[in-house]
């Protein structure tokens, strides 16, 4: 079905004439297609979860990641890439190399930002050594409502992993705000507004850090925090730019040129899924994005790093 009369209207529309299946009725559907692809092609057939609504995307991995050979791209898959943009960015000069001592601070708290959260604590747990509950301090999220700290109302299951004890007080739920109370060197942008990365905000993550990491990996471009143009010009030079779209390659007035990082699920979720075939893997693990967005991080060359991409 289609919630979109004028779609349903439409001489090419072929699909029932009818809303979206919800509820009940739509998990059952799912479930019904997940138990007969395993009868009709096997346990190692992998079903890879893609454009899934905020509302069943991470609760449809969680409810059948250790029962079937699957995972979804639009967390797992963005992580990994956005995980991999990290590693290689602590290369750079510049750049704190280790990455217990940056902090993070997420504008957007959907699936896609909390999957790049789990991973970033996945990889300080196993490489750098600390607890669960250190390494989640290192990441902060800003949403609609403002900062998510432990007590505000109404938080989903997955923001109250992220719901943090004794929050800093900010002047307002504005992003400008959190920056300056939080001083991350780190922010992600996962909100699909376009623009939200201001000129000011650029500014001041550059004031903060010497090379402060912003990338805004929004999709399409439309729906981008920044572009490549207004992150390198605001900052200067200094930020270290990624994209969820690709961006024009930048030149500022004194003639440095930057290409702009592309952080795109195309550079994993090809590989992990071949990998995974060829295993012929019973479940698809967190472990295997985990070593996948640090194999990548290893494919981003010196050369690449100086210009930025």
């Amino acid at each position: 079905g289609c919630n979109t009369p004028a779609i349903r209207k439409d001489p090419y529309y072929f699909g029932l004439d009818m809303d979206r299946v919800r509820g009940d009725a739509y998990d059952e559907f799912i479930d019904e297609f997940v138990m007969a692809v395993q009868k009709r092609f096997g346990p190692h057939c992998l079903i890879q979860f893609e454009d899934f609504a905020q509302a069943n995307a991470a609760r449809l991995l969680a409810k059948y990641q250790s029962k079937v050979c699957c995972f979804n791209d639009d967390i797992q898959g963005t992580a990994a890439v956005a995980l991999a943009g990290v590693l290689a960015a602590l290369r750079i000069p510049g750049v704190k190399p280790d990455l217990k001592d940056h902090k993070i601070l997420f504008y957007g708290a959907g699936s896609a930002g909390i999957g790049i959260a789990d991973l970033i604590v996945a990889d300080l747990v196993e490489n750098k050594g600390l607890s669960k509950e250190e390494a989640k301090r290192k990441c902060w999220f800003l949403d609609s409502k403002g900062l998510i700290y432990k007590g505000r109302a109404n938080l989903t299951f997955e923001k109250e992993k992220y719901a943090h004890d004794n929050p800093p007080t900010l002047k307002s739920s504005e992003l400008i705000s959190a920056i300056e109370v939080l001083k991350p060197s780190i922010l992600i942008g996962v909100s699909t507004i376009p623009n939200s990365f201001s000129t000011d905000v650029i500014k001041l993550m550059s004031k903060l850090n010497e090379r402060p990491m912003i990338f805004a990996l929004s999709n399409p471009t439309s729906k981008a925090e920044c572009t490549a143009e207004a992150c390198y010009t605001h900052s200067d030079g200094k930020a270290i730019f990624a994209a969820g779209s690709p961006f024009a390659p930048v030149t500022l007035p004194d003639g440095r040129h930057f290409v702009p990082g592309q952080g795109n699920n195309a550079y994993v979720f090809p590989g992990v899924g071949l990998g995974i075939s060829l295993c012929q893997a019973d479940f698809v693990t967190d472990q295997m994005f985990l070593e996948s967005a640090r194999a990548l991080s290893l494919l981003t060359t010196e050369e690449d790093l100086k210009h930025g991409c």
